[in-house]
């Protein structure tokens, strides 16, 4: 376990980049041209930056972020 100390400012630098990067790969699972082993990939990619995610964000912008199973499986 690791602990970190950050200003105000550097968590939400963390927070903008981590959404830009969420926001990208939620993009690129609804398109179709995609191969679904890559899309799997991105899923766990995802899940790790959600991870991250929600230790930097409120409550109430992790909701936004929340991946549902059953809505990207009927994308793929």
């Amino acid at each position: 376990m690791l602990g970190l100390l950050i200003q105000e400012k550097e968590r939400q630098e963390i927070q903008y980049l981590l959404k830009r990067e969420m926001d990208e790969i939620l993009f690129d699972l609804k398109d179709s041209r995609i191969d679904h082993i890559v899309k799997r990939a991105m899923e766990e990619r995802y899940k790790i930056l959600f991870n991250l995610f929600t230790r930097v964000a409120p409550h109430t912008e992790c909701v936004k972020y929340i991946l549902a199973s059953n809505t990207k499986k009927k994308e793929m």
